[in-house]
């Protein structure tokens, strides 16, 4: 397995690609206000809520295809979005664990992914390395997460809508959870490439 980085072809910071990053970054305290404050006495606005998970999701997809179509990768934009990605995904779980909308066990499992990954950095740091590229495994991951939630936020009703809604939210949930852990153990599987090859170097 070789690990692979990405040609940085832009020192801008205001691309379009970066400046979804950065509204999705914008959108997590924005959502977690609106998805708790009924628990602190305020109204449901549930509908606002699920137009940020929403918009989320797509701006995720779109800041990476139009990064390579118009040649806007850049250094900033490769910390920007998975910084945002695992911003948008905590607020999301935290919310709706918190409504009791997701299980906690849930919750445990998928945090326990990023603590995991957590570990992994300073090893990668001792060895000159920074994050890892996000490889194409988490990016499916995350996308199935990202669609999951607003489904499962939509779902938390009543009527034949809100039913399809929850049942096609658990299969996203179900394949995202995986692809996630997936990713997460390839991931480790590089580091110890790095770790390996840098002992064979040092010998």
């Amino acid at each position: 397995m070789e690990v692979q980085e990405t040609r940085v072809q832009t020192d801008r910071v205001l691309t379009i690609p970066n400046l979804l990053s950065m509204a999705r970054l914008v959108g997590v305290p924005v959502f977690l206000w609106l998805i708790l404050w009924p628990e602190f006495g305020g109204p449901k606005n549930d509908g606002w809520a699920l137009l940020i998970l929403l918009f989320s999701g797509v701006s995720d997809y779109l800041d990476g295809k139009l990064a390579r179509r118009w040649g806007q990768i850049s250094r900033l934009g490769q910390l920007l979005d998975p910084l945002a990605d695992r911003l948008y995904i905590f607020s999301t779980l935290l919310g709706l664990t918190w409504r009791g909308i997701l299980p906690w066990w849930l919750t445990a499992i998928l945090l326990a992914r990023d603590v995991f990954i957590s570990t992994l950095l300073p090893i990668l740091n001792r060895h000159g390395y920074g994050p890892l590229q996000v490889s194409f495994l988490g990016k499916a991951a995350t996308f199935n997460l990202m669609y999951a939630f607003p489904l499962l936020l939509l779902g938390h009703g009543s009527g034949w809508i809100h039913s399809t809604a929850a049942v096609v939210s658990w299969a996203f949930i179900g394949w995202g959870t995986v692809l996630y852990w997936w990713a997460a153990i390839l991931y480790a599987m590089q580091t110890r490439q790095i770790v390996k090859a840098a002992g064979v170097t040092s010998g």
